[in-house]
């Protein structure tokens, strides 16, 4: 039955969404007018950098040089792994008779799951339960994409021959995540990765998980590193959020999720993968 539930297509089709009780549509926490961030760590407008360059650059990295870091998330970033996280949350799901039992769809996991925190998704789903009972659940549910993990996870194509291009250049790097601390590092593993990160942030360990910025603060912070001379690579909306409130340019990866959703959370531009020309174009422009 896994093998059937991780061939997701993509390009995604529309289907209908199931009608799933208790179900609360994700809330943006940062958002743009006319130039003006609103920060939600502070809880108040402020400028951000980006209000005093033209749309064009706003449209490049070119405002970053000299560059200094490089931030990335990892689930749907560094590899393609929702398709194992849809697998296995499908699979729980199914098991507890979530929906009267019928199987969520790929958009019911766009639209509720996916790029969320634990914390968040419990609530959504599961508003009334303990939460001794969503943490058990929950929980349950990691190790088994731990236990799938090994055998399907796949690094985004282009990945280690940019990671040879970072430490080439001897810039700061970190992984901002808001997946368990165990799933980042099994991960980070799979994909030998791990002498490349200076730094993991989990998003359970912050005051607040994306998206909300204290995770990609708390990296540049500990990097000590500069937003003005960081941008971060996000494939959600809610971390591209995040990314964006902490005052940082976002370039999207199309790895699942649909574009217009990606550029409405506020991604500076988006990718394919990490070998696409436009990111080299602008990384050589950096240099």
């Amino acid at each position: 039955m896994a093998a059937d539930l991780l061939s997701i297509p993509h390009p995604r089709h529309s289907s209908p969404l199931l009608p799933t009780k208790g179900i609360r549509p994700r809330v943006a926490t940062a958002r743009r007018l006319n130039g003006i961030g609103f920060t939600a760590a502070a809880g108040k407008m402020s400028v951000s950098s980006h209000s005093h360059t033209s749309p064009e650059t706003r449209r490049s990295l070119s405002h970053l040089a000299p560059l200094e870091a490089i931030l990335f998330d990892i689930d749907g970033t560094l590899c393609d792994s929702d398709p194992i996280h849809y697998c296995a949350f499908r699979e729980m799901l199914q098991q507890i008779g979530f929906n009267d039992g019928v199987p969520i769809t790929e958009d019911f996991y766009v639209d509720n799951i996916s790029g969320n925190h634990n914390d968040d998704i419990a609530r959504s789903l599961f508003p009334g339960w303990d939460e001794e009972a969503t943490t058990k659940l929950l929980d349950d549910k990691e190790a088994m994409y731990r236990r799938m993990a090994p055998e399907k996870l796949q690094a985004v194509d282009g990945l280690h021959k940019l990671c040879k291009w970072i430490e080439g250049r001897g810039l700061k790097r970190a992984a901002v995540t808001n997946a368990p601390r165990a799933n980042a590092q099994l991960m980070i593993s799979l994909l030998g990765l791990t002498d490349f990160f200076q730094l993991i942030v989990v998003g359970s360990e912050c005051d607040r998980p994306k998206p909300y910025p204290d995770p990609y603060l708390k990296a540049l912070k500990d990097l000590g590193a500069s937003p003005n001379h960081t941008f971060v690579f996000e494939d959600s909306a809610s971390g591209i959020e995040a990314a964006v409130a902490a005052a940082m340019p976002v370039l999207g990866l199309t790895t699942r999720n649909p574009e217009q959703l990606l550029m409405d959370a506020g991604a500076t531009f988006l990718i394919k993968n990490f070998e696409d020309p436009k990111l080299w174009e602008n990384l050589e422009k950096l240099v």
